[in-house]
């Protein structure tokens, strides 16, 4: 057999330091078993070749490969903290279930192994084993080892324990990382005025120091002006502060100054666009979106999740069937993320654009279904009047033993309201607490007495109100008041009005319904009385808008508007309308 040159093994070394893929990896890792360098120098070899599966995040090949190595190499804890670091972000369980085989195999952790080992311990949620790990790098001595300490600061904060991170943070070594885990633990925890003090006290910063002062502002209530304060003061700007900029005044639903600040960023990446994207769909601007959406496309960025919902959220809002269409087959062919939250979000958009069949479709071929996806294909078909559909849904929810939330138990609700199926309604309603062990909140009642107030039991819906355990909401009075026009029922419908009132929610809808009502019935001096009183009070009947779409594009208008480019065309074609439904 002829030796290879001696060069080769430089090769492969060289090649297992640069792989950045898993198909990489895995190449490497066949010329390493065919050359039968693996053999002969196993451990050092092993432990490169996995951290190159870990690095290339080839998860399921890294687990293999462990579990085939030799005994010997798996004695000293690189490649067991090769591992762990591996699960820690994401799969933080698996991680700790590594650290305590390493105990039991009587491998001794090192100065790698207990940051790694407190990533884990802070994302596992009620994971109790991070004081445990505590009291074990105390026990060898590593508590002093700044990553360790960092590790530390990071995991007390993470669960919400920040007393116990500052006293690791008081006591040793400090570094850039230690002020900055310290900030943002104070951050995640809600204490914003007390990661600005210690912001205020640190010795130096970097843009990651600026970035988590912004985004704890950005994120808080009434905070968006002090996070751009910070921005403006700060010596230099990356694309992490500009995003975050950006996301705060969009989860303010500001989205002028956010499109502003977007329009001004010297590079944008598709965290950028996805923050724009998905600001306009919450703030109510889904036309907006889809025309980022489609700017972004231009530019050549590759849409994320987040992007990808956003466009499909806004399609949804907008009904626009086509364009949602389109995009369902663009994220298909580019194999965008198509997981389980996608999938839900397209379930969403087909539902409220009437294609129940393609909605349906996408719901019976997912491996896998959350609570949400449940919720919205129950909802959807709840809307579109098939009731009965949903409750056999709901019964599948419980057979399978799908674990619901309020949100199933609410869209269950509403199902049976648009279906007008009573008994059905009620029975869920009483259900809730005993069987399904979710107590009724403010919005379920609010379900139960559209649903009676649909059905025409405005006695029983207005008992309902005045005996449920919380204070009623406006919305609920709201709901009362519009089942009194559809029922008319004019002494009911003022009593409601008397409560908003007192609510101060006697806005400018409530009593154009009220005198809706009062027209119905033919009081006409009632009429007038709520049109002066309105009148009086400077209020004005909000002006009505629609949203349709024709051959892919989007056309908005209000009443009496005259900014389309259409317009005369549209109005000849209204007054022709109008003339035929009057001859007929």
């Amino acid at each position: 057999m002829s030796r290879r040159p001696p060069h080769a093994l430089t090769t492969v070394l060289s090649r297992l330091r640069a792989c950045s893929s898993a198909s990489h990896a895995l190449q490497c890792h066949a010329l390493l078993l065919t050359s039968g360098q693996l053999a002969a120098s196993p451990i050092r070899l092993s432990n490169l070749l996995l951290l190159a599966l870990a690095s290339a995040s080839a998860v399921a090949h890294a687990d293999a490969f462990f579990a085939r190595l030799a005994e010997d190499a798996s004695r000293n804890a690189f490649p067991w903290n090769t591992l762990i670091r591996l699960h820690a972000p994401a799969r933080p369980r698996i991680s700790l279930l590594y650290f305590a085989r390493m105990r039991r195999g009587a491998v001794a952790p090192d100065a790698y192994t207990f940051p790694a080992v407190l990533k884990a311990c802070g994302r596992a949620p009620g994971c109790r084993v991070g004081l445990l790990v505590h009291a074990e790098a105390v026990r060898r001595g590593l508590d002093a080892d700044l990553f360790t300490r960092n590790a530390l600061i990071s995991f007390y904060c993470r669960i919400g324990n920040c007393r116990s991170g500052r006293k690791v943070f008081n006591d040793g070594l400090l570094d850039l990382v230690s002020w900055n885990s310290m900030v943002a633990g104070y951050v995640g925890c809600g204490e914003v005025d007390l990661a600005q003090d210690l912001f205020d006290e640190m010795p130096q910063r970097d843009e990651f120091s600026w970035a988590i002062m912004i985004d704890g502002y950005g994120k808080l209530a009434g905070g968006v002006d002090r996070a751009r304060e910070l921005f403006d003061q700060m010596p230099v700007r990356d694309l992490v502060c500009w995003n975050s900029m950006i996301d705060g005044y969009a989860r303010h639903v500001r989205m002028d100054e956010a499109r502003v600040l977007f329009e001004e960023m010297p590079e944008r990446n598709v965290i950028s666009w996805s923050i724009v994207i998905d600001g306009y769909v919450r703030s109510g601007e889904p036309k907006e979106a889809l025309e980022s959406f489609q700017r972004m496309l231009i530019c050549g960025i590759r849409p994320d999740k987040v992007a990808a919902v956003g466009a499909v959220s806004a399609c949804a809002q907008l009904g626009a069937l086509e364009q949602g269409r389109w995009l369902h087959s663009y994220l298909e062919k580019k194999k965008v993320l198509f997981d389980v939250v996608v999938q839900t979000a397209l379930i969403d958009m087909y539902m409220k654009c009437g294609r129940l069949d393609l909605a349906k479709s996408i719901f019976e071929s997912m491996p896998e279904k959350s609570v949400i996806t449940w919720n919205v294909m129950m909802l959807g078909l709840g809307t579109h009047g098939y009731g009965l559909d949903a409750i056999k849904l709901f019964n599948q929810m419980e057979t399978e033993r799908v674990p619901m939330d309020d949100l199933s138990l609410l869209a269950i609700l509403t199902c049976c309201t648009h279906a007008g199926l009573v008994s059905e309604g009620l029975g869920i309603f009483y259900r809730m607490g005993k069987d399904l062990g979710l107590d009724p909140k403010v919005e379920h009642y609010g379900a139960l007495i559209d649903l009676l107030g649909r059905a025409g039991r405005l006695d029983q819906a207005r008992n309902t109100l005045e005996t449920m355990p919380m204070e009623p909401t406006p919305e609920l009075w709201g709901s009362l008041l519009a089942s009194c026009r559809s029922h008319r029922c004019v002494e009911l419908a003022e009593l409601s009005v008397e409560r908003l009132a007192s609510l101060g929610a006697d806005d400018s809808g409530v009593y154009v319904l009220l005198s809706n009502i009062y027209a119905d019935e033919g009081m006409w001096d009632d009429v007038f009385r709520i049109r002066n009183l309105m009148s009086a009070e400077g209020m004005k009947k909000n002006i009505g808008q629609s949203v349709i779409e024709v051959d892919g594009q989007i056309h908005e208008f209000v009443n009496g508007g005259s900014s389309h480019p259409h317009k005369e065309e549209i109005y000849l074609m209204l007054w022709n309308l109008s003339n035929i439904v009057a001859s007929t």
